[in-house]
């Protein structure tokens, strides 16, 4: 293949910023790495892709100090290093932006970035010099944030830049990021991208752990991928293209658009009117939504995140309370909080998959079986008497599950935090999927998921609308919305925007409305 170097082999003559020979580390009888060897050239940017549960995170972990490689050898500008703790990692001028913050929420951004890192007792100088610090990195680096606001006022984005400032102040050279697009809108990642380029032109080295192969054509020098935990290739970005890099991840041909024929709308399943919301602080949040569902479609939900599409998810689920009307098929369902909740929607012909899996889609420190079985343990097929659940038979049914559904690895005792973010998603999916319901609700279904998961998620929800189910999409990712849905319907600020037929809308349209700039309200 064009551009293909052997794994380990030099790809640039500049030195070397860090240097992995020999890399391994196990858990119990999981070989998360084996025997990597890596080189990453000072001041670029080195993706690192691979399917979920490839090793990616482990490596990065190991180079930050959270985990102990079993054997094998660190080299920081040539000097060979210990790093035994992420102290240490600091201590080397490496810093870490995981997928998921490790932010306090209730502490102001300046809290977060001296925290850990203060000069004395007294916390005055330390915040006095962190916010001299603050002005001059977010200048230079175009990462403006007001160092007084509180983290959970903060959006995504912006707790992000919180993130890498955090690691700058404690002056970090090598910077790795960990899916940092995945909780991102498309302008954000725009900004991230500019800010990473920004760190590599001031000499940073960045290595960017992503699935998202249309990211590393775009901002990287060099990729490598991993496949099972060995590193199957590196190669310069501009001498491959993501066909290539599929198929080096998964191990085969990779379709990267969703194959599916046109839909073929039925009875109408869902249908809802004048739908309100209004949170615990009396902002009303849905304002009058109204929508349908027909069997065998796909309604794609497209929007900046915040504009209610959470909500909406959570009220047709029957997390959250609402008013106006919901019918499904034909009958009228109960949003008063009363007699609403996700085991009613159930009954009802609802699965919902929902957007933060670890939030509300599983219990991390419950074994995959258990997590399987969560809401549908009632079953009949899982009752050994009227007092007690057949363990057995949810167990087996997790493990059929897990291999329909290439779920790695294929452990059910295993919990489900020691499980990739991809293959969590997995589990959470062939829960919902396999109830056979007649509206699927579903909140970002590859969100931090690897190519040839996207792949196999998208045909499974293709599946259940070819097999005339219903399906409501909530993505941020509108590329994901535009090859998915049958009909689009786009909000902001609560409300429905109007209604496209993908065939006939483009992203720029799509993002015009998403501003609430264009289009018509249907409401």
């Amino acid at each position: 293949m064009a551009g293909a170097i052997e794994p380990g082999r030099q790809v640039s003559a500049a030195p070397f910023a860090i240097e992995l020979k020999g890399i391994s580390k196990a858990f119990g009888p999981v070989q998360a790495n084996k025997d990597i060897s890596i080189q990453v050239a000072k001041g670029s940017i080195h993706g690192i892709i691979g399917e979920n549960g490839a090793g990616k995170s482990t490596l990065m972990s190991i180079l930050y100090g959270f985990y102990k490689a079993d054997s094998g050898e660190i080299l920081i500008d040539g000097q060979a290093t210990s790093i035994p703790d992420s102290q240490s990692a600091i201590r080397a001028g490496i810093g870490m932006v995981f997928q998921h913050f490790k932010l306090v929420q209730n502490f102001t951004v300046l809290e977060n970035i001296i925290l850990g890192a203060e000069d004395g007792a007294l916390l005055a100088p330390s915040i006095s010099k962190a916010r001299k610090t603050l002005a001059e990195l977010a200048r230079e680096y175009e990462l403006d944030v007001d160092p007084d606001a509180v983290i959970e006022d903060l959006s995504v984005g912006h707790q992000q830049r919180v993130e890498i400032l955090k690691a700058l102040y404690r002056q970090a050279n090598i910077l790795i990021l960990d899916e940092p697009t995945g909780v991102l809108t498309p302008a954000e990642a725009d900004h991230l991208f500019r800010i990473l380029r920004g760190l590599k032109d001031q000499g940073k080295t960045i290595i960017l752990i992503t699935h998202k192969l249309r990211e590393i054509m775009e901002i990287t020098d060099t990729v490598s991928v991993m496949r099972r935990g060995q590193m199957t290739a590196t190669v310069k970005t501009a001498e491959t293209n993501p066909e290539q890099l599929a198929e080096l991840m998964v191990g085969r041909k990779v379709l990267l658009r969703v194959d599916k024929t046109p839909a073929q709308p039925g009875r109408t399943i869902l249908e809802v009117e004048n739908l309100r919301v209004t949170d615990e602080q009396g902002v009303e949040r849905l304002r009058g939504v109204n929508l349908q569902i027909r069997a065998g479609e796909i309604l794609g939900i497209a929007g900046v995140a915040g504009n209610g599409q959470s909500e909406l998810l959570e009220v047709l689920g029957g997390i959250e309370r609402g008013t106006g009307t919901i019918r499904m098929n034909g009958v009228e369902l109960d949003l008063s909080g009363r007699h609403s909740d996700g085991q009613s929607r159930r009954a009802d012909g609802i699965a919902h998959v929902p957007e933060d899996r670890q939030v509300l889609g599983l219990i991390m420190d419950f074994a995959a079986w258990e997590n399987v079985a969560f809401g549908y343990h009632h079953a009949p097929e899982f009752q050994k008497n009227a007092l007690l659940m057949d363990n057995a038979a949810l167990r087996a049914d997790c493990e059929a599950k897990m291999a329909r559904f290439d779920v790695r690895p294929p452990i059910p005792s295993l919990a489900a935090k020691n499980f990739s973010g991809g293959n969590q998603q997995k589990i959470v999916v062939a829960r919902e999927i396999e109830r056979n319901p007649d509206l699927l609700l579903i909140g970002q279904p590859t969100r931090g998921v690897d190519i040839g998961a996207i792949e196999f998620i998208h045909k499974q929800i293709v599946a259940l609308r070819d097999a005339g189910k219903a399906v409501l999409l909530v993505s941020v990712e509108l590329d994901e919305i535009m090859s998915l849905s049958d009909r689009v319907a786009v909000m902001f600020d609560g409300r429905i925007m109007g209604e496209r037929d993908p065939a006939t809308t483009d992203e720029r349209e799509l993002g015009l409305m998403m501003a609430g700039i264009a289009g018509e309200s249907a409401q």
